[in-house]
């Protein structure tokens, strides 16, 4: 037989494009439309029910960027089309780029109840499934001017922000018309489109592909082109014995449920996300009523907390979906988080709001973490999931991996302390799925653990303002359950997909330690002025807690539980995988900014009500150590507190007007001002020209402000590496090939300038307990003012930077070539820390050219150990290099800022100020205390008293990451201990308070009974943790 296959799928391709999908309404009918343009922000409906309208036709331009109107649509069903189905079908003006990223619409009733959403492929509204005729049909929709910010790819657009975005109208109506929906015609479509794309999947050797193809060939010669309508189903019946043919037994099972990815932010502000979710929740409920067999998927808490509080019908109606089996709350977690930046109590918090959120207004306990998009997932993940009571783990973003194929789909994935999660990345590399048949194909093709699973998870539904799953997926669902050269479809819960994989592959393979993306690098950086508010929002709320929880158990301070609450939510919604990294748009970078500086204000004025209240009144002052760590070092503190103090405290007034003040405060305690000895046990530090010496350290600074010598007066050795200076500001080339926001790509290190010239070298300070040296530079249009400090009784070298930054598409980094063989770098992560080798033996090893880190990085040999702590930089990379004398200089470098134009062509344009710190002989616990410090600065408040610490560990292993009174408003305390060095810790808690009893529990304060602690007689808790366990302990205070 003469192989015509080519010809055949032409004629079906021209077919179907040209005579079948457009008959698929059979007759139409133009809608009355009004309109109302929204002079200002978006209103509620009860407004733009009574606004005045004026007539709007297909053709008329509406919509500046982020601008709402509102449409009024009416009509009456034309008697001839009774016992049709009819629907009400909508083009505000779509592209035709894509299912979304543009305008959108939320349709109501006239009675002001919303019905459903309009995407640009999801047009429809049902009117009725068989109309009498003469119906009077009455809808109202609030339009969306979404801009569509990525139509021309990554070049920089005004529209990402009101003030530039212009005025100009971005659409045109298209019209809405009554519509006569042909059911033979749509199930046609969806018969040729499954058939046509298995039939592409398989090979020409296939018999199974020939079979389809002659009967899409019968299908053509028996459908009358002429009258499409009025033989769809006579085609129809042709294709009936090849759908009808069952799946391989050995087919791979396809699990797929319904889902709608939402960035909280991105392209779009909050407030349009809140708008976003509303739509698509009610094309999902809507959905479920014609298919019971929908399951869709959802997370983050934040949005449905939006929905309850802005669209209550929508969110009963999610409830409802919920209790039928149809609506699966997922993920419980606040928001798909960012899975590097957050701290790990933010992380922690993540968990405990999302599960909670979805416990109590669904009663839904979350089995596993749906993170599918972040960037990056941190090693302390598994542990924190599984504290919160979490059996499984699902993303797919590793599938974008630039270098290197992950091996596995369905593994176990083992954290630093341990832990293990059972874990799941669709082969199908998507979380977009439609049902393609190249995008099932792909899913089974690209399985790498075939022979132990055979099963994977396709979640399905246009994301992102496209609506989510459509009726089209689920009938495709509905041919694809049983069929025979596909896989074998069944649409379910991801809970039932999770617990059949692990029974039918329960020792799946291992993965120790991070997911490190091989992309989006950027991320670690972009948007700095946005990851300080993060970083200072974390750390101010461990004080606020402390501080609250002391006050509350010893003062009768009123803890504060519904602001706290508040101040946690809002720093988790901003750890959203496209805020905290610096992807989104300017608006919502300007708008985090400034929502940092309120919660910035609100925490510290509770801890100051809260230290305030434990000070009493009178005294020199106390200082207040939020660190859990002990401090023996110099405080500034306002010259007004100053003069209280005794004569023999010893102060230094600084050039800022400020005093310094050495002081000693136990973890997480209190201690007056000025009842240390005056410089610390090792006396004061001296200037002598540009060298700042205080017996520990000693610092050698050139004349173009770098530093040439830190010599570690302790150890007896030179920090820098021979030759080298350190403090070097390095400026790169930084255009990545894509994704301007998100990458930096290996090749911005081909070119770099080094920042040597110094505009000024001033000293500032000079002992005895603060040496400081300033240092302005200026380059293009850019400033910086470093000040380098030195102080009395630590070995602490401070480089303080401010940064007027006005450059474009470039990266400034922070170099220090240190004379260490290192081969291998520290990284501080969420309770603990990671190992990276600073070698590229492997791919895998040269894919980690930038990385990332909390507060501290070490480089160390055996025997000594630099570590740099940092306040706010993440990003960083560390290099290797052999010198002629035969020693090796390791290089850490931290990224300071960059300069991308896309999305947000003003990307961290203006002022910045960081804080870093070189910690010369820094052991881990060095490097851990080190960090500690230069987050949580001692805090000087007046007042004659101060409590002891509420809660202590002993040791230097184990660390208190956080006290806080319960959620339950008990009274009771929960403190959260962690190992912090990476080996085994036998320590032993102590209270300030006399306790009546204590449990171990979970994220969620709940106990967990197989984890048994008791109290000792002198009401202390004897404690062992394994390396990097985190563990949280509920103290019930005596006499509560």
């Amino acid at each position: 037989m003469h192989d015509d296959r080519r010809q055949v799928e032409d004629r079906l391709d021209r077919v179907m494009r040209e005579r079948v999908v457009p008959a698929t309404y059979a007759a139409r009918r133009p809608m009355t439309v009004e309109v109302w343009h929204v002079p200002g922000e978006p209103v509620p409906v009860a407004e733009a029910l009574d606004a005045a309208y004026v007539p709007f036709a297909p053709g008329d331009p509406w919509g500046r960027a982020w601008a709402t109107s509102w449409l009024r649509a009416t009509a009456s069903v034309p008697a001839e089309w009774a016992g049709r189905r009819v629907e009400a079908v909508f083009d505000l003006g779509f592209t035709g780029r894509g299912p979304g990223f543009q305008a959108e619409g939320l349709v109501h009733d006239l009675g002001g109840r919303p019905i459903k959403g309009i995407e640009p492929l999801n047009q429809y509204v049902p009117v009725g499934d068989a109309v009498n005729g003469g119906e009077e049909v009455g809808l109202l929709v609030e339009m969306a001017a979404n801009p569509d910010i990525l139509g021309d790819g990554f070049v920089p657009t005004p529209l990402g922000d009101p003030a530039t975005a212009g005025d100009e109208p971005l659409y045109r109506f298209g019209g809405a018309d009554l519509a006569v929906l042909d059911e033979d015609v749509w199930h046609l479509r969806l018969d040729v489109e499954v058939l046509s794309e298995l039939m592409h999947e398989l090979s020409t050797d296939d018999p199974r592909r020939h079979e389809i193809l002659r009967a899409l060939e019968r299908m053509l010669d028996e459908l009358d082109i002429h009258d499409v309508a009025g033989t769809a189903a006579r085609a129809r019946e042709t294709l009936t014995e090849v759908l009808s043919r069952r799946a391989n037994a050995s087919a791979h099972t396809i699990s797929a449920t319904g889902h709608a990815h939402i960035d909280s932010a991105w392209l779009w502000p909050l407030r349009e996300t809140q708008r976003k979710t509303a739509r698509t929740f009610a094309n999902v409920t809507a959905l479920a009523k014609d298919y019971p067999e929908l399951v869709f998927s959802c997370s983050q808490a934040q949005q449905y907390a939006w929905v309850r509080d802005r669209y209550p019908e929508i969110f009963q109606r999610m409830r409802d979906a919920t209790k039928a089996g149809q609506w699966a709350p997922v993920g419980g977690m606040w928001v798909e988080a960012d899975g590097n930046l957050p701290g790990g109590e933010a992380l922690a918090r993540q968990l405990v709001h999302g599960k909670r959120f979805f416990l109590e207004e669904f009663g839904v306990e979350t089995r596993g973490v749906w993170l599918p998009d972040s960037f990056g997932y941190t090693a302390a993940y598994p542990q924190l999931a599984v504290l919160a009571g979490n059996e499984w783990f699902l993303t797919q973003k590793i599938s974008w991996n630039q270098t290197n194929k992950f091996p596995h789909h369905t593994f176990w994935w083992e954290g630093i302390d341990g832990t293990r999660i059972f874990t799941h990345f669709p082969p199908a590399d998507t979380y977009n799925g439609t049902f393609a048949g190249a995008e099932l194909g792909h899913a089974v093709r690209n399985y790498a653990d075939k022979g132990g699973g055979t099963r994977s998870l396709l979640p399905f539904g246009h994301g992102d303002g496209g609506g989510g799953p459509t009726r089209e997926m689920l009938e495709k669902a509905r041919r694809l359950r049983d069929l025979e050269g596909s896989p074998k479809v069944v649409v379910e819960n991801p809970d039932a997909f999770f617990a059949a994989a692990r029974a039918e592959y329960p020792d799946a393979a291992v993965w120790a330690g991070e997911l490190y993306l091989e992309l989006h690098r950027a991320t670690y950086t972009t948007q700095a002025r946005t990851k300080a508010g993060n970083r200072r929002s974390e750390h101010l709320l461990r004080e606020a807690e402390l501080w609250a929880a002391t006050a509350a158990l010893t003062a009768g301070f009123d803890y504060p539980y519904e602001d706290l609450d508040r101040l946690w939510k809002t720093v988790l919604l901003h750890q959203f995988h496209d805020i905290l990294p610096g992807s989104s748009i300017a608006w919502v970078h300007r708008e985090a900014e400034a929502t940092y500086a309120r919660v910035h204000a609100e925490l510290r004025e509770i801890t100051r009500a809260a230290t305030a209240a434990l000070a009493g009144e009178g005294g020199p002052g106390q200082v207040f150590n939020t660190s859990p760590r002990a401090r023996a070092e110099v405080v500034t503190v306002p010259s007004e507190l100053a003069a209280a103090l005794p004569p023999d405290a010893g102060v230094q007034p600084l050039a800022d007007g400020s005093v310094a003040v050495f002081t000693e405060v136990p973890g997480s305690g209190t201690a007056p001002l000025g009842a240390a000895a005056p410089f610390g046990p090792l006396g004061p530090v001296t200037v002598d020209g540009r060298v700042l010496d205080n017996g520990l350290v000693r610092v050698e600074i050139d004349a173009d402000g770098l530093l040439t010598s830190v010599r570690d007066l302790v150890a007896g050795r030179e920090v820098l590496a021979p030759g080298s200076r350190g403090n070097l500001l390095q400026l790169h080339p930084d255009l990545p090939n894509h994704w301007d926001a998100w990458d930096v790509d290996r090749h911005y290190r081909r070119r770099h300038t080094d920042l040597t010239g110094a505009d000024a070298v001033t000293v500032v300070d000079a002992g005895p307990l603060v040496a400081s040296v300033r240092v302005d530079r200026s380059f293009g249009d850019s400033r910086i003012s470093q000040t380098i400090t030195v102080t009395a009784g630590s070995p602490a070298v401070r480089i303080d930077t401010e940064i007027d930054w006005h450059e474009r598409e470039k990266i400034l980094k922070l170099a220090f070539p240190l004379d260490v063989h290192a081969d291998r770098s520290a990284a501080e992560i969420q309770f603990g820390h990671v190992y990276r080798p600073t070698h590229t033996n492997t791919s895998w090893d040269s894919a980690r050219f930038e990385i990332s880190c909390h507060r501290w990085i070490r480089l160390a040999e055996a025997g000594y150990g630099i570590a740099l702590a940092n306040d706010a930089t993440y990003g960083h990379d560390v290099t290797r290099t052999t010198r002629e004398d035969g020693g090796t200089t390791t290089t850490a470098r931290y990224s300071l800022v960059r300069a991308p134009r896309s999305p947000d062509p003003e990307a961290d344009q203006g002022r910045h100020h960081m804080s870093h710190t070189l910690l010369p002989g820094a052991t881990v616990a060095g490097a851990v205390a080190g960090g500690y410090a230069l987050n949580l600065p001692l805090r000087v408040t007046a007042g004659g008293s101060g409590p002891s610490p509420l809660v202590s560990v002993e040791g230097e292993a184990a660390a208190v990451e956080s006290v806080k009174l319960a959620d339950d408003r008990s009274g009771d305390v929960v403190v959260r201990v962690y190992e912090s060095l990476g080996g085994r810790a036998d320590t032993r808690l102590r209270t300030s308070f006399p306790v009546a009893g204590v449990e171990v529990t979970d994220l969620l304060e709940r106990p967990l009974p197989d984890r048994p602690v008791s109290l000792a007689d002198d009401g202390s808790v004897s404690l062992t943790l394994r390396p990097f366990q985190v563990l949280t302990l509920r103290l019930r205070p005596a006499g509560r």
